[in-house]
């Protein structure tokens, strides 16, 4: 299940991506308008911002903006920083490898292969999902 982090990323994300003018957007704007707890979507802002997906700046005109262009910003990257891996268990993650404990063969699990399918195919959503497209979407 998608975490309210992810979640409430995505929507910051979505709402910084429509700005129109040049001006950063501050915290106090994205939350009144989605709806999102403004102590926790600091800390959501800062976790993209330290990750290189947004920008800031401080004082009477700061807030936050985009680094690339939406057209830029693929929905692997956003994931990963907010969510962690993409991969439902460690044995088919492609970052975050780990053998499970409890399988003597990974090559003959049926989770395992299972699980790729599930990976290949979550990948090939957000591979081909950029930041413009959420956009667009919700407009």
């Amino acid at each position: 299940m998608l975490s309210k982090k992810t979640k409430y990323g995505l929507k910051a994300l979505t709402f910084i991506s429509r700005n129109e003018s040049d001006m950063p957007v501050r915290v106090g704007e994205i939350a009144s308008s989605e709806n999102i707890p403004q102590k926790f979507l600091e800390t959501i802002l800062l976790t993209l911002r330290k990750a290189g997906i947004l920008g800031s700046k401080k004082g009477k005109h700061g807030g936050y903006y985009l680094r690339s262009h939406p057209s830029e910003v693929k929905m692997t990257d956003v994931m990963r920083v907010l969510e962690g891996p993409i991969a439902m268990v460690p044995c088919v993650s492609l970052n975050y490898y780990e053998k499970c404990d409890d399988c003597p063969d990974e090559h003959q699990c049926s989770v395992h292969k299972l699980m790729i399918e599930v990976r290949d195919s979550t990948l090939n959503v957000f591979r081909n999902t950029t930041l413009e497209d959420l956009a667009l979407k919700d407009s």
